[in-house]
């Protein structure tokens, strides 16, 4: 959460500029999510999207995101409830 200023919660200036805004068809009916996964490596957090694989359908993202001077990587992913990946 961004507060006044520019400062987060946390105190610290723009932690998350790297995070694309959500559109409005990603989240436009019941069903429908963005999942952020911050991780320490890429190999984890393509884990935890393959994770989500094996139980929903999802738009994979296929690289993840580092902020320099922030720790770890983030990876952004698009599920859907309703289908199945054996679908």
């Amino acid at each position: 959460m961004t507060l006044p200023g520019g400062e987060n919660s946390s105190g610290r200036r723009s932690v998350v500029l790297i995070m694309r805004p959500i559109n409005d068809g990603h989240v436009a009916e019941p069903g429908l999510a963005v999942v952020e996964v911050a991780a320490a490596d890429d190999e984890t957090a393509f884990a935890v999207q393959e994770l989500l694989t094996t139980r929903w359908a999802i738009a994979p993202a296929e690289r993840v995101t580092h902020e320099p001077g922030e720790p770890g990587v983030r990876l952004r992913c698009f599920l859907d409830l309703w289908q199945r990946p054996d679908s």
